[in-house]
């Protein structure tokens, strides 16, 4: 009996014509499980895998927060991620092939040259198809390096980034975006070819909020930061897209809630928070599109 429950819930689960799925990496508070991850269909209604793929083995607080992950051309899955949230000079690192298996952790040193920096906060990494190559950006904080702002020095933000093709040589850290404020928990997204967006938290007390940036490259510079299109104490967004629409997941950590938006031209944007459903307890990571398969062995594991 239970055998027949499980491969009728499997036909219903996977019998839609797509051949693909998405997982969306997660993480649940106070970060010291390791990762988790979710998956969904259909990009909109997303179910929790209930288990810990790795558990953080690096960095003095033993956390892992943020991760993040993008699919190489080779298959393989490069997940990075926050491994404190003072007094650390660099991101973790780790690839899989199956999502299951994962390589030993590291400590990718990037800000080793800055010693008064306070933090390295919420790695992102990008596959740039166009360059081949990837792009990981972080926020820290460098003391008395940018004007003051609203915000205290220590917690006065700025973007940086290195781009690596194998994970073992990296580019020297630049700057990667001074909006003028404290900024946090940016996404690269590839609109269309030389057509990309940020989404941004502007950090400053008085907004907490997310905003986009424009740019020709996925490099950047990026520019014309918007208004905002959340509402205050907003962070951690996650992009998808899904047919025509872009996903731009968040959380609503104001309102206790996991909320999206969606747009298809990061100008406009619609609530979709009725459409969308995510198992509590789920926090900041990022969404890979993958074969429907990949999720199947990980269901039957």
């Amino acid at each position: 009996m239970k055998r027949y429950l499980f491969i009728l819930f499997s036909l219903l689960l996977f019998g839609s014509c797509s051949e693909s799925a998405y997982v969306f990496t997660s993480f649940h508070e106070p970060a010291n499980e390791g990762l988790r991850m979710l998956y969904s269909m259909d990009g909109y209604k997303w179910n929790d895998f209930n288990r810990v793929f790795m558990k953080p083995e690096i960095g003095e607080q033993k956390i892992m927060r943020d991760p993040s992950m993008a699919q190489g051309p080779d298959g393989t899955f490069h997940l990075v991620w926050t491994t404190g949230w003072r007094g650390t000079k660099g991101f973790g690192y780790s690839s899989s092939k199956d999502l299951i298996h994962w390589s030993a952790q590291q400590s990718i040193e990037v800000m080793q040259n800055e010693p008064t920096t306070v933090n390295v906060w919420a790695p992102e990494v990008f596959y740039d198809d166009e360059t081949s190559q990837f792009i990981i950006i972080w926020a820290s904080t460098i003391p008395f390096r940018y004007p003051k702002g609203e915000e205290e020095e220590n917690n006065n933000h700025r973007m940086y980034y290195v781009t690596t093709k194998d994970f073992k040589v990296f580019s020297d850290k630049k700057l990667f975006m001074d909006p003028g404020f404290s900024v946090i928990d940016a996404v690269i997204v590839k609109i269309n070819k030389g057509k990309y967006a940020l989404v941004l938290k502007d950090n400053t007390r008085k907004n907490r909020n997310m905003k986009i940036a424009f740019s020709d490259h996925a490099i950047g510079p990026y520019t014309n930061v918007s208004a905002a299109f959340t509402d205050n104490l907003t962070e951690g967004p996650s992009v998808v897209k899904v047919k025509h629409k872009w996903l731009v997941y968040y959380d609503a950590y104001g309102e206790k809630k996991y909320l999206a938006k969606a747009t298809t031209d990061f100008k406009s944007f619609q609530d979709v928070r009725v459409e969308v459903q995510l198992p509590e307890g789920h926090k900041h990571g990022t969404i890979v599109k993958v074969p429907k398969k990949l999720i199947r062995n990980i269901l039957n594991k």
